[in-house]
């Protein structure tokens, strides 16, 4: 298979390294296509996204690279943007205003509907007490409350931006590390289904996200083994990222590949 990669953050972000760095360890390693997807400008005060005065710069000089390499390595401009009802529920702006070749949609902030919109859960991050104390104040620690409300915002997002990629949709689970609920318990199995059958109602590319094992955060790729065998079952189209915030983490597969060669998985994509 070709060597792609299509989540890749820099230093525009919450990622380190300038972009041409990126490049260059892409084709070191035989890439044939690398994707730029900063985090995009965010409405609430935050320290990860691309600052809105920044983004007509961050998408320029994707596009100078683009042409600076061509036929040698394809460069493609994207964003990931996150999906937050009554603060960011429009992709098109942004995605208009780059002139962008594609969007992961991904959800790290959940909105409890019954409260402020702003008032948000933060389930990424490396600080697993942030992930504890936002469930407690948005949803008074009731973990299936928080949990069918991502869930629910994943299916909405699907249903209304139409992202050309659905980001790490199973991401809740990394902090949880079995403390709150069992990823085997039926209500959990049903949310996820739920949102399979959003996906591939919705046509969404699925990434394979292998961040989490390489960075020691979790024990499996998101979505898990399990959870893509079933994906197979539903021919969902799927495609590897390292969900890169360093140059040389571009090529962490984590054995990804090789996974679902062995099961035999139908609809594997290397371009988008």
């Amino acid at each position: 298979m070709k060597l792609t990669n299509y989540h890749t953050h820099s230093h525009y972000c919450d990622g380190t390294g300038q972009l041409r760095e990126y490049v260059e360890y892409a084709l070191g390693k035989g890439f044939a296509c690398l994707g730029f997807s900063g985090h995009a400008p965010f409405p609430l005060e935050n320290k990860f996204a691309i600052k809105d005065c920044d983004y007509d710069n961050y998408c320029s000089e994707v596009r100078s690279l683009r042409d600076e390499y061509a036929g040698r390595i394809d460069i493609r401009l994207g964003l990931e943007t996150d999906y937050i009802p009554h603060v960011i529920d429009d992709f098109e702006p942004l995605s208009k205003r780059g002139g962008l070749d594609y969007c992961i949609g991904s959800v790290h902030q959940v909105s409890n509907r019954d409260e402020d919109p702003r008032n948000l859960w933060f389930i990424d991050g490396k600080d697993r007490n942030v992930y504890d104390e936002g469930l407690q104040r948005v949803f008074g620690g009731d973990i299936r409350k928080g949990v069918a409300a991502f869930f629910r915002q994943n299916i909405e997002m699907l249903e209304r931006c139409r992202p050309t990629v659905i980001g790490h949709f199973t991401k809740v689970f990394m902090h949880n590390a079995g403390r709150f609920f069992s990823e085997s318990e039926p209500w959990v199995r049903a949310l996820v289904r739920d949102t399979i059958d959003s996906i591939a109602a919705t046509g969404t590319i699925c990434e394979i996200n292998t961040r989490g094992i390489y960075r020691r955060r979790y024990d499996d790729y998101y979505p898990s083994r399990e959870i893509i065998r079933y994906m197979d079952c539903m021919n969902i189209p799927v495609i590897v990222s390292s969900d890169a915030h360093k140059p040389e983490e571009t090529d962490m597969f984590c054995g990804a590949y090789e996974f679902l060669k062995e099961i035999g998985y139908r609809n594997i994509l290397t371009e988008i």
